[in-house]
C-alpha cells in the first residue's frame, strides 16, 4: 500500500509541476509577444554579398546557415536588430584607412540593396521613433552600427558620413588598439592610455550628431574617458559581466555603476566565452587555434579566400561543437546587473554571426526561451519590457535629444 501511495504522490507532484511550467510558458509567450524586443549587435552583414539570403529561413543545423535571417527573427519575436558593419583592424596608415573606408561604404551599399529587395518584410530604421511604427506594420526594424572606428581614419567628417549612411552607433575599437583608443584585448601595451586626442574629437562629434557611443571592446581607461567626456548616455552593445566571467572584454562592477549613473545601458552578450568559462575539447582547441592564426591575416585576404575561411569556421562548429554556456548562465549576468544598479540599465546584444550563441539559444528564433527564463526568475512584464528593448530605446532617445546638429 505504501508503495502505491508513493507512486501516486510522485505522479501528483510531477503533474503539478507540469501545470505550473505550462502556466509560466504561456505567460512568457504572452509577454514576449507584447514587448518591443531588440538585439543590439549581430555580425550578419559579413554573410551578405555572397550566397546568403536574409529573406529565407535557414535551418540552424545546416552548414553556413548562420544565426540570423528575417524569417527566424519573426519566429523568435525579435522586432528590431542592429546589423554591425564590421571592419577588422590593420596598422594605422593612410593606405589602410582608405581601404577600410572603402570596405565600410561598400558594406552599406550591400545592405541598402538587400533591404530594398526585402522591403516587404524589413525596413531600415534611422531614429528611435521609427521602432514602434515599424513593429506595428509587422516588419522587422533594421538599425545599423559600425563595429570599429578604424574606417574613420583621421577624417572627422567621416563620422557624419557614417551617420548619413545610417549608422546609429559606432563601436570605437575592436580587438586591437586603433587611432581612436586602446582595445581591451590587444596584447601590446596601450597606445593612448584611453582615448587618443582624435578619439576625444570623435566622441564630441558623435554627441553632436546624435550617434550612440558604443564602448564594447575598448579598454577600461578608454571607457572612463568616454564617460567623462560624453554629454549623452553611452551603450555597451555586446558586453557581459566581468565579476561572473573574468574576461577583459567584460565590464567591471565599477564601470557598470558608472555607465548606469550616466543613464547608459549594458547589453549582455550571448557569446559563451564571455558568459562562463568552460573547458573545451582539446581537438576543438587545436583546430580553433589554427583557424585563429589564419584569421589574423583576414584583412589582407582577397574576398574568395575570406569566404573560404568563413566556411572553415562554420565547419569547425559542426565538426567540434563548442561546450557552451546556457540561457540560465546568461540571465545570471542580467541578475547581477539588476542587483548592482537596477533594472533600467541592462539589455541584450547577442553577437550572433560573430561568435555569439549558447547551448540552448542557438539563433534568434530561440529568444522566447530567454524571456521564459526571466519569467521563471520572477521578472515582471514591466521589467522584461525594459530589458528586452525599453532601456535601449530610452538611451537612444536621450542621445538624439542631446544632439546639436
Amino acid at each position: 500500500m505504501r508503495y502505491f501511495m508513493t507512486i501516486f504522490l510522485c505522479f501528483f507532484v510531477l503533474l503539478n509541476l507540469s501545470a505550473v511550467d505550462d502556466t509560466l510558458q504561456k505567460k512568457a509567450a504572452r509577454i514576449h509577444e507584447l514587448v518591443w524586443t531588440v538585439d543590439t549587435h549581430v555580425d550578419t552583414p559579413m554573410r551578405l554579398g555572397k550566397d546568403f539570403d536574409l529573406g529565407v529561413s535557414h535551418p540552424f543545423e545546416k552548414k553556413g546557415s548562420g544565426r540570423v535571417d528575417f524569417p527566424r527573427m519573426k519566429a523568435g519575436g525579435l522586432d528590431a536588430i542592429f546589423f554591425a558593419v564590421f571592419i577588422g583592424q590593420r596598422p594605422c596608415t593612410p593606405e589602410n584607412y582608405k581601404a577600410a573606408k572603402e570596405r565600410a561604404l561598400k558594406m552599406f551599399d550591400i545592405l541598402d540593396a538587400e533591404l530594398a529587395r526585402l522591403a516587404p518584410v524589413a525596413t531600415l530604421a534611422r531614429c528611435s521613433l521609427e521602432a514602434e511604427n515599424i513593429e506595428k506594420s509587422g516588419k522587422r526594424a533594421i538599425y545599423l552600427g559600425v563595429e570599429n572606428g578604424f574606417p574613420i581614419g583621421e577624417d572627422l567628417d567621416m563620422v557624419a558620413e557614417l551617420y548619413r549612411r545610417g549608422a546609429r552607433y559606432i563601436t570605437l575599437a575592436h580587438t586591437s588598439h586603433n587611432q581612436l583608443c586602446d582595445s581591451s584585448t590587444d596584447k601590446e601595451p596601450p597606445c593612448h592610455n584611453g582615448l587618443s586626442s582624435f578619439g576625444k574629437q570623435v566622441v564630441a562629434e558623435m554627441n553632436r550628431l546624435g550617434l550612440m557611443i558604443d564602448i564594447s571592446h575598448i579598454s577600461d581607461a578608454a571607457v572612463e574617458n568616454v564617460l567623462t567626456l560624453s554629454t549623452a548616455p553611452i551603450i555597451a552593445s555586446h558586453s557581459s559581466v566581468r565579476a561572473l566571467c573574468d574576461n577583459p572584454r567584460n565590464l567591471s562592477d565599477d564601470l557598470i555603476k558608472k555607465i548606469a549613473a550616466k543613464g547608459g545601458v549594458v547589453q549582455i552578450c550571448l557569446l559563451s566565452d564571455y558568459i562562463r568559462q568552460i573547458e573545451q575539447d582539446p581537438a576543438r582547441i587545436s583546430a580553433e587555434k589554427k583557424l585563429r592564426e589564419k584569421f589574423s591575416l583576414y584583412e589582407k585576404m582577397p574576398p574568395a579566400e575570406r569566404e573560404m575561411l568563413e566556411k572553415e569556421w562554420d565547419e569547425l562548429d559542426h565538426l567540434y561543437p563548442r561546450r557552451m554556456a546556457t540561457i540560465s548562465d546568461l540571465v545570471d549576468h542580467v541578475d547581477h546587473v539588476v542587483k548592482l544598479v537596477g533594472c533600467d540599465y541592462v539589455g541584450f546584444g547577442s553577437d550572433f554571426d560573430g561568435g555569439g550563441g549558447l547551448a540552448d539559444c542557438r539563433d534568434v528564433a530561440d529568444f522566447p526561451k530567454v524571456t521564459l527564463e526571466m519569467v521563471r526568475r520572477g521578472y515582471s512584464e514591466s521589467d522584461i519590457a525594459k530589458i528586452w528593448g525599453g532601456n535601449l530605446l530610452r538611451v537612444f532617445k536621450a542621445v538624439e535629444a542631446a544632439a546639436k546638429r
